[in-house]
């Protein structure tokens, strides 16, 4: 039953996502609000990709996210592609929230950094803190990407200043 509580959250936010990254403009993949920041095209393709972590620790006991040897990640070439992936990984961590099992949920998962713990914690933490809430974290700073681009809001929670 935690997968049905958690499930409609997810559709929920995920739907607010895609919403969010449909609006991103091709041209401006390179924008950075300061120099510290990542590029609007990077950030995307990360949010694009946070979701396919639902399934990933549903099947998956641990996560080392600086491996040994580094995994290839891919660059934004379009909106469109961005959805299109973003879709992909979407629909994975639906079906995987979907077909889990309380037992499942409650298996420890662990983040790794080159072999050392980050944290351990029930996949059904890991969804809420470090699937969801790392989702809208995301998705807040690229709001703030598309706004100094001019580019109107989707509503999310509510309506917003563009509606």
């Amino acid at each position: 039953m935690i997968a049905q509580t958690l499930l409609p959250e997810l559709d929920h936010e995920l739907a607010n996502t895609r919403l969010m990254l449909e609006r991103i403009p091709d041209d401006k993949a390179t924008f950075k609000p300061h120099e510290k920041s990542s590029e609007m095209g990077k950030l995307a393709l990360h949010i694009s990709t946070l979701p396919n972590w639902a399934a990933m620790a549903l099947s998956t006991t641990e996560f080392d996210v600086n491996p040994e040897v580094p995994v290839p990640r891919p660059s934004f070439t379009t909106t469109a592609a961005l959805l299109e992936r973003f879709d992909q990984h979407a629909k994975a961590a639906h079906d995987a929230v979907a077909a889990a099992t309380d037992e499942q949920l409650m298996v420890p998962w662990t983040l790794l950094n080159r072999g050392t713990t980050v944290f351990t914690m029930p996949r059904a933490g890991v969804l809420r803190s470090f699937v969801l809430n790392h989702l809208i974290h995301h998705r807040g700073q690229l709001s703030v990407y598309l706004r100094l681009n001019d580019v109107k809001l989707p509503p999310i929670y509510g309506p917003t200043a563009d509606m």
